[in-house]
């Protein structure tokens, strides 16, 4: 049986991008033994997958070079037919180019690709348009399988159903207000003027990990909708993924939420600061939606990942998206 190892370390959004490269790679060898490689935290979002063989986990908050070189070690064991990275991050290059796989591939920019027996180049754009990060990412495989990128996919579960269940009786929309930067982060008085809008058949959850708990806590205060509710840390990641699925509408930043609905499927609405979707990051579900600030700021894009805090103060690029915007989207 042919093994294989896909390697994304990096954050949720990125891991979640990536499964579309498990998904092209299943379809051409479906008797293969996929394995996936992820950054400790991640690997309950392959709980109970349907063909992933084995994650492989890197501790990287404990002893991370420790644990690295462990992890090399066990990857080497493994002695894999094919070892496909991701990332253009040295760490996981190193495990690539001494894993002892038959073929390793990655891409140019990582900079221990010069130990890889297939280097790919990193391509933004194919001189037309952007390419979305799972085309980017398809590259890597593109000659043994085929042209076509797949879609990511999340493989929630009955039990994850089931366990949602209590909240999807009646119609609801989720909100995911948080990101990592703030740039990208639509303000919490802003999300709260848009529920506030919402009608009231309508029930509101707010999506998150445990942290974001504090900044759900702080838009439902004050709220006058009635059917408002935050499940911030109360969720696992293939429950929100579940809830996504379900509801009318799902509202996101540019962030990980919006690749959980893309790999489910489920209808989203995308709001972008000071990102813009050309970057290869939007949303991939059959309804999309993106909401930008209607006028031209000549501060936007003020960077590819976001920042800490607006370079201009003003932050415009958020203040001035109208709660109008996102009720044009709202489903009856």
């Amino acid at each position: 049986m042919q093994k294989i190892l896909v390697i994304q370390t990096a954050f949720i959004g990125d891991v979640v991008l990536a499964t579309g490269v498990l998904e092209k790679l299943h379809a051409y060898y479906p008797d293969a033994a996929i394995d996936m490689m992820v950054r400790k935290g991640n690997e309950t979002l392959f709980t109970d997958h349907p063909f992933l063989h084995e994650v492989l986990i890197w501790d990287k908050k404990r002893s991370k070079y420790t644990n690295l070189w462990k992890l090399v070690s066990n990857v080497r064991k493994r002695r894999y037919d094919l070892v496909i990275n991701v990332q253009r991050f040295a760490a996981t290059g190193f495990i690539t180019g001494f894993s002892r796989a038959k073929r390793t591939v990655g891409f140019d920019k990582n900079p221990f690709s010069f130990l890889f027996s297939d280097v790919i180049t990193h391509i933004v754009s194919d001189g037309n348009r952007q390419l979305h990060e799972v085309e980017r990412n398809h590259q890597l495989i593109r000659s043994f399988t085929d042209e076509n990128a797949a879609r990511p996919k999340l493989y929630f579960t009955d039990k994850d159903v089931q366990a949602i269940s209590c909240y999807t009786k009646n119609k609801f929309i989720c909100i995911a207000p948080a990101s990592v930067w703030f740039t990208k982060q639509f303000p919490a008085e802003q999300w709260r003027a848009f529920i506030n809008a919402v009608p009231h058949h309508i029930s509101v959850y707010l999506l998150g990990a445990a942290g974001d708990d504090s900044l759900c806590k702080n838009i439902v205060s004050g709220i006058q909708h009635p059917s408002i509710q935050s499940l911030a840390g109360k969720l696992s990641f293939l429950q929100s993924a579940a809830l996504m699925h379900a509801a009318g509408m799902n509202f996101v930043n540019d962030s990980a939420p919006m690749h959980f609905a893309s790999a489910v499927n489920a209808p989203v609405t995308a709001v972008y600061c000071s990102t813009i979707p050309a970057f290869g990051f939007g949303p991939l579900s059959d309804t999309r939606y993106t909401i930008e600030v209607p006028q031209t700021l000549s501060c936007r894009p003020c960077g590819l990942h976001g920042r800490n805090a607006c370079p201009k103060v003003h932050f415009h690029c958020a203040k001035w998206i109208t709660t109008q915007q996102l009720l044009a989207v709202l489903p009856p």
